[in-house]
């Protein structure tokens, strides 16, 4: 029994969203690795980094098209995946980027000023004392 055409429409449009999120996830992961890295490891990390991809784009899929995986949706996925890599991935990596260190700045910022009255009360007591 043929299904639906909006139906079919969406079961394409949520597996082009699977293949971007695959690529969002792969972006931040290439962030969080960093470069050096020795060989066996970067194994450990990727086999680990695509069994954790698989399950969170199963769970997608599950939600949104009741996890119906043809073989068009497995295509639209690398379609959508290889189009974001070559054209959105540069940009969304700076991107990402400047958000993890804008994150990393207000953590910096926030914990430099929680502890400033702290050292001002130990350097008032130590200062007291000799």
């Amino acid at each position: 029994m043929p299904l639906d055409t909006n139906i079919q429409f969406s079961i394409i449009l949520y597996a082009l969203l699977a293949g971007i999120l695959t690529g969002l996830m792969f972006d931040l992961y290439r962030i969080i690795r960093g470069s050096k890295i020795p060989k066996a490891i970067i194994v450990v990390e990727d086999t680990l980094f695509w069994i954790l991809a698989a399950m969170v784009i199963f769970t997608f899929l599950l939600y949104t098209n009741y996890a119906f995986l043809g073989v068009y949706v497995y295509a639209f996925m690398l379609i959508s995946l290889g189009l974001y890599m070559k054209f959105v991935s540069n940009k969304c990596i700076r991107f990402e980027l400047e958000v993890v260190n804008g994150v990393g700045k207000a953590f910096r910022v926030i914990f430099k000023n929680i502890i400033y009255p702290f050292k001002i009360i130990f350097y008032n007591i130590t200062g007291k004392n000799n």
